[in-house]
């Protein structure tokens, strides 16, 4: 099967969290990989999401510089509206 990867970032201005991470997260601009692969047997192009990332800054006691964490869409979009509903009630 043939896969693709897109890449892109999204700011978070407050503090967040996600499900399946423990605490809250700083604000900041973070780093989402997709993967998706292609269906085969269809009539046109079409891809199915396998995989969506978020790289997450790495901690300070270990030696890695980053985390690369699995995470469900819903749950960053989720994120993502709770981080602009912030914005919008701040004066």
């Amino acid at each position: 099967m043939t896969e693709r990867s897109r890449h892109y970032s999204v700011t978070f201005e407050h503090p967040f969290s996600l499900q399946g991470l423990e605490g809250a997260l700083p604000p900041g601009t973070y780093a989402i990989e997709v993967t998706e692969e292609q269906l085969n047997g269809l009539t046109l192009v079409a891809y199915r999401r396998t995989r969506t990332t978020i790289e997450l800054p790495g901690s300070n006691t270990g030696s890695a510089s980053r985390q690369v964490v699995e995470i469900e869409p819903a749950d960053l979009e989720a994120a993502l509206a709770r981080d602009a509903g912030v914005a919008s009630v701040q004066p």
